[in-house]
């Protein structure tokens, strides 16, 4: 820690690489890695386009339940640490998942609805509908049920998910076709927008003197690659990671692995720079976070 307090405190040009580890402190589940399973199934297959196509509805109710989570979730240290470093310095760049802009073209922004839609409300805990001669005992007390009583943790696969028809899924008001969560998935590129400005940073940039990685496996093309760039313009590697078997390759004696929680450790690591008398919820957005989560989709 000593040592990365002398290199921290001469450092100028940082680099900071965030994974969804960042935000477990949070209680976010990050779905990567040991443990990456929803309702038995590995996350990251859920997480393209082809599962979408073969099942909206799955794919739907996975993201929803995240959208859900991630509206309950209050910024950890670890973000307030990054947010104080970057009002101290104007070449500190921070890299995280980003979201597109493709298809018909209509995007939706900072929905904080929930439900986004009555078909996608996380059932709950409450009486078992009866059916009654006419169905409307058991329609009744569902709705009941759906009122009252605590979510329901639909990750686990032994609560019963309903089969959603499309028609009910979120859909476009511009073209009318299906909508789909705002997120880049595996098999799909990037904002070209998003690429360039990252590559004029590092073009720009004479050195680099440090690079963070934090809460993330650093695998995934093209972020891991900024890891190999950071270095070629001389920077040295500090890793925060809760799991060791997530370290880029390539570190050398030069480079740091702290092994934790972010939302711990990241502020200890900064506090040379960002000091050790920061309120962090003083800060927090009572509107939520920033997010941007429908685009359309192409059937």
């Amino acid at each position: 820690m000593k040592q990365f307090h002398e290199a921290l405190e001469r450092s100028y040009r940082i680099v900071a690489l965030c994974g969804a580890g960042m935000s477990a402190a949070s209680g976010l589940p990050t779905f990567r890695g040991a443990g990456g399973i929803w309702r038995n199934l590995d996350a990251v297959s859920l997480a393209t386009p082809g599962a979408f196509e073969q099942d909206p509805s799955l794919v739907w109710q996975f993201y929803n339940y995240r959208r859900h989570m991630a509206l309950k979730a209050k910024p950890n240290p670890a973000h307030f640490a990054l947010a104080e470093l970057a009002k101290r310095n104007n070449k500190f760049l921070c890299l995280t998942q980003n979201v597109d802009g493709f298809y018909c073209g209509y995007v939706q922004k900072n929905n904080y609805i929930d439900p986004i839609c009555p078909a996608l409300a996380i059932p709950k805990s409450g009486v078992e509908p009866i059916p009654g001669q006419d169905g409307s005992a058991a329609g009744e007390a569902l709705a009941a049920a759906m009122k009252g009583g605590t979510d329901l943790d639909i990750s686990n696969a032994n609560i019963e998910l309903r089969k959603i028809p499309p028609e009910e899924l979120p859909r476009c008001p511009k073209c009318h076709n299906l909508l789909r969560p705002g997120v880049v998935w595996f098999g799909e590129s990037l904002p070209t927008d998003v690429l360039e400005s990252i590559d004029k940073y590092f073009e720009n940039s004479g050195t680099i003197d440090l690079i963070l990685v934090i809460g993330t496996s650093a695998r995934v093309w093209p972020a891991a690659g900024y890891i190999d760039e950071a270095r070629q313009k001389r920077a040295r590697v500090a890793v925060i990671n809760m799991d060791e078997d997530d370290l880029p390759n390539g570190m050398t004696d030069r480079d740091w692995f702290f092994r934790g929680d972010a939302g711990v450790l990241l502020p200890q690591l900064l506090k040379p720079v960002i000091g050790d008398n920061l309120s962090w919820q003083s800060s927090s957005s009572s509107s939520g976070p920033d997010i941007t989560f429908l685009v359309n989709a192409s059937n």
